[in-house]
């Protein structure tokens, strides 16, 4: 399959991304998580949607993979000060916003000459979806959110071993070998338990994402955001568009609750739970997910 790439420009940053599919079909923008590349939106799920008549748009966001890095930016925080705020929905000071971040994805659109489209988010993209619904409302057809929160307060913290895993980089001069492996390590921890993935195809994807791009420093100001942006009700309680929300009941980094809890948010929302799907998109349920998307895509036709 064809795949067009380019980099669109959202303020003083380039916004790497790849496009594919027909450009007259209805567009799928789809938006990843916390340091992660555009990578983990795999080219066979992609083809899927392909597949189904879209044009599927995936990006690197800010500070990852191919598109700009912010440097000399801090916090300004300690970091437990600003979890505990964020526990209680409080925002805390940040290099950039989960706003900010959605302001990438709308010049992403602008680049592309896309007045609408299907906005679909992971994780911490699923927190940049709901802000872009609810902030450029006229622009999204519908919403998906996949293993995502709210932020909202007193929600059940991620597992310790696994954030702990995630937000951790490897020590300076750390090799190749041992940085492939810890991120071997973080996709065993948060992966579905139901549908582990080859041990050989986790270490291809882990080679691929280092060689493409590694930037841990990008993780850290990507976490300085979610912790940033404080509770995300006041977006959730404006958007209208369709919306699906699809979470693994096994996700031990981003629980059950936050996806339970967008969903409890945005008027109409549909909850989908799946038995053994972890804080990632495993093969053998692209059919499923694809499935749910197109209900809800469905809504917008």
């Amino acid at each position: 399959m064809d795949v067009r790439t380019g980099t669109a420009r959202s303020g003083e940053l380039d916004i790497y991304y790849e496009d594919m599919g027909d450009p007259n079909d209805p567009a799928v923008l789809l938006i990843m998580g916390l340091g992660a590349q555009l990578l983990l939106w795999r080219k066979g799920f992609c083809e899927k949607l392909v597949d189904q008549g879209l044009r599927v748009i995936r990006y690197d966001n800010r500070d990852v993979g191919l598109s700009s890095k912010v440097t000399g930016r801090h916090a300004g925080m300690p970091l437990t000060q600003r979890m505990v705020r964020s526990f209680f929905g409080l925002k805390s000071p940040a290099p950039y916003t989960l706003e900010d971040m959605a302001d990438d994805a709308a010049a992403l659109l602008d680049h592309l000459k896309i007045d609408k489209a299907q906005i679909v988010g992971a994780s911490m993209g699923g927190m940049i979806a709901q802000i872009f619904a609810a902030r450029h409302a006229h622009r999204t057809k519908t919403l998906a959110v996949i293993f995502s929160s709210n932020n909202q307060p007193m929600l059940p913290p991620p597992a310790p071993r696994q954030l702990l895993a995630l937000i951790k980089a490897p020590p300076p001069g750390a090799s190749r070998e041992e940085i492939i492996e810890n991120s071997v390590r973080i996709s065993k921890l948060i992966g579905s338990p139901r549908y582990p993935a080859p041990e050989d195809r986790i270490r291809a994807d882990a080679i691929e994402g280092y060689d493409r791009a590694y930037y841990p420093a990008g993780i850290g100001r990507h976490f300085a955001a979610v912790l940033g942006s404080g509770s995300l009700l006041r977006y959730d309680r404006q958007i209208t568009a369709p919306t699906v929300v699809i979470h693994g009941k096994a996700d031990k980094l981003m629980r059950p609750s936050g996806g339970r809890a967008v969903a409890r948010a945005i008027k109409g929302a549909r909850l989908v739970l799946i038995d053994g799907m972890g804080h990632e998109l495993p093969e053998q349920l692209w059919d499923e997910i694809v499935s749910e998307l197109k209900v809800n895509f469905a809504e917008s036709w």
